[in-house]
């Protein structure tokens, strides 16, 4: 009886883990599945991607075309072909290439735009889900910090500390990040707050379960959906700030260039060289807006309630919201 006992194979763990990778591909392959059925989601993650892979390579591509000064080219017009390639969106007033210029500027703009999300998220994300499931008064001090800092304008905030320290990089992502940390600090927190008192959650400190251990493998993949739809629509707001700051002279110096510097220096030529801002402000625009798209497909991809609506073909989807407009 007690060699039965002790042959117990342990395959069923096994089979549970790869049930459970098996599950999260199926979840991906689902997700990328309704990506390509919506066409606009679809060219929103096109173009942020080409934007993201711009920056990345782009600079290698263009090499010192960014910074080749031609002042017989000076301010020419868009659209010409008479000196290359690279002078297709025009130059500026030193006869430097328009076109390189927005490949170098991506990699500035997303180069302070990514790493400020990212670290108000990772924070943030830690501090609100800790405070959420412990209550009491970690919750109270953790939510007294966030409303100090978004007591202050994040973007007068950022203005008065640049202008006391000097305006670079680093102390652009720094002053953002702390200003977007109560974001994500609050979402955390009302979402592991309400987590905590679930059943699976109680079952799981029944037995025996930690508290970190809880939240990472219990309350952290409910969360991060949610989290991440906040960082999408946190990223543009991020960007036009990045861009907002360097409008105003306290952001990215020259050297360096980036989106907002570009639209900056070229304010004084609107009526002249309309492209020196233009192309700049466009490129702000387009990404902005495909990450707002983005972060609201992701948002109902995300939501088990909502997923249906990805799923449903769009006429079929519009003769249901109409039919339950008549029936209410």
């Amino acid at each position: 009886m007690s060699t039965q006992i002790d042959l117990v194979p342990a395959k069923p763990t096994t089979a549970i883990v790869g049930d459970t990778g098996a599950a999260r591909r199926r979840d991906r392959t689902a997700l990328l599945r309704m990506l390509g059925n919506d066409r606009v989601a679809a060219a929103a993650a096109c173009v942020l991607g080409l934007v993201f892979l711009t920056a990345v390579v782009g600079p290698m591509l263009v090499g010192d075309l960014a910074t080749d000064i031609d002042l017989d080219n000076s301010n020419a017009a868009p659209f010409q072909l008479a000196h290359g390639w690279a002078d297709i969106l025009g130059t500026d007033p030193l006869g430097r290439s328009m076109l390189a210029r927005l490949v170098v500027a991506s990699r500035t703009t997303l180069s302070v735009a990514v790493p400020a999300v990212l670290l108000s998220a990772v924070i943030g994300s830690v501090i609100g889900m800790w405070a959420g499931y412990h209550r009491g008064w970690r919750e109270t001090v953790a939510m007294r910090i966030a409303d100090v800092i978004m007591s202050f304008p994040s973007l007068l905030l950022a203005v008065v500390v640049l202008y006391v320290f000097s305006p670079s990089a680093a102390n652009i992502i720094l002053v953002l990040a702390v200003t977007r940390i109560p974001v994500y600090l609050r979402t955390a927190r009302a979402e592991s707050a309400e987590l905590q008192s679930r059943v699976f959650v109680d079952a799981a400190r029944t037995f025996g379960a930690g508290a970190t251990s809880i939240i990472t493998r219990h309350v952290v993949p409910i969360v991060l959906p949610t989290l991440l739809t906040v960082a999408t629509l946190d990223f543009c707001y991020v960007m036009l700030a990045e861009s907002s700051l360097s409008f105003l002279g306290i952001g990215i110096q020259p050297p360096d260039v980036s989106w907002g510097l570009m639209v900056a220096q070229g304010r004084t030529y609107l009526h002249t060289a309309w492209w020196l801002s233009f192309f700049p402000g466009l490129a702000i625009v387009i990404t902005t807006v495909s990450a707002t798209i983005l972060a609201a497909w992701a948002r109902i991809a995300t939501d088990p309630g909502q997923r249906w609506r990805l799923t449903v073909p769009q006429k079929r989807l519009s003769r249901f919201t109409k039919t339950g407009r008549a029936l209410s």
